[in-house]
């Protein structure tokens, strides 16, 4: 059986927002769609005192309600629910085992109003064991481009067939965006490269990430690629959101867990993404 696209539901505005984006993934992937709501997570909001017992009843109205209106915008889609009797990380987290994606949003309604991320989708994010989109409130309208973190020194197969599997199947173009760092020692020689030794630092970042791409190109030859060297990684990739539909950053898997952890990249692009960010675990 083909995975389905899984969606957390809270009846927040955020994973409204989630599980709307899911609905479109599911439908270009020709998958069912599966929200799922991790009681005690929360409820939907006329039954914040209800009784324990009650609240997975609570739940199911929430699942019922979102369901209606994903099977009314996609009628073809089907919509599967679920409540999951378990603490929100680990009920998501666990669901995903069956699942081909996992979406959520980027705040649940026990978050912050401040913070651009929640505990809950960082955690996830941090921990599942397929890729998860992180889907804002509020995103705002980017271009169609699928953008992808590359490392040139260290490319990651599994992060860029994920993002060329995505623009293949949207129609969309893929940007590899390789953002670097000068050398550090100019920093320890404490004196700033003149534009000709950046030029040529620049020539060999680019000649690594056209290497890098090469693999994909050839399997997913009818896919459009656009590769940018930058500087700066995080800020680069933040800075080609605004143009993205998607932005897809790698995750290395840990073979010790010893608690929830993103990379530097991945961290900084999840707060400040303009588009859905897409976590992909590598390695």
């Amino acid at each position: 059986m083909t995975p389905p696209v899984l969606a957390g539901v809270d009846g927040s505005t955020g994973s409204t927002a989630a599980a709307r984006w899911a609905a479109g993934e599911a439908e270009h992937r020709g998958v069912p769609l599966r929200l799922v709501h991790a009681w005690p997570w929360l409820t939907d909001g006329r039954n914040a005192m209800a009784e324990p017992d009650h609240l997975p009843a609570a739940a199911e109205r929430v699942l019922a309600d979102a369901a209606a209106e994903l099977r009314a915008a996609h009628p073809g889609l089907e919509v599967r629910t679920d409540v999951v009797l378990d603490a929100p990380v680990d009920g998501l987290v666990a669901a995903a085992e069956e699942a081909g994606l996992l979406v959520v949003g980027s705040r649940g309604r026990g978050g912050f109003a401040g913070l651009m991320l929640g505990s809950v989708g960082m955690a996830v994010a941090a921990r599942s064991s397929v890729a998860v989109v992180v889907v804002r409130e509020q995103q705002p309208v980017g271009g169609s481009d699928v953008v992808v973190g590359v490392d040139a020194q260290e490319p990651d197969e599994d992060v860029l067939g994920f993002a060329f599997a995505e623009a293949a199947r949207r129609g969309a173009r893929v940007r590899a965006v390789h953002g670097w760092d000068l050398p550090p020692v100019f920093a320890y020689a404490g004196w700033v490269p003149q534009a000709a030794e950046i030029s040529q630092l620049e020539a060999m970042e680019e000649k690594m990430l056209s290497l890098a791409m090469a693999g994909q190109r050839e399997l997913h030859p009818d896919v459009e690629v656009v590769e940018e060297v930058r500087l700066g990684a995080a800020g680069s990739l933040v800075e080609a959101s605004a143009e993205a539909a998607l932005v897809v950053v790698g995750r290395k898997r840990r073979r010790i867990e010893l608690g929830p952890r993103l990379g530097r990249i991945a961290h900084a692009v999840l707060h400040h993404a303009k588009a859905p960010v897409a976590v992909v675990p590598h390695g």
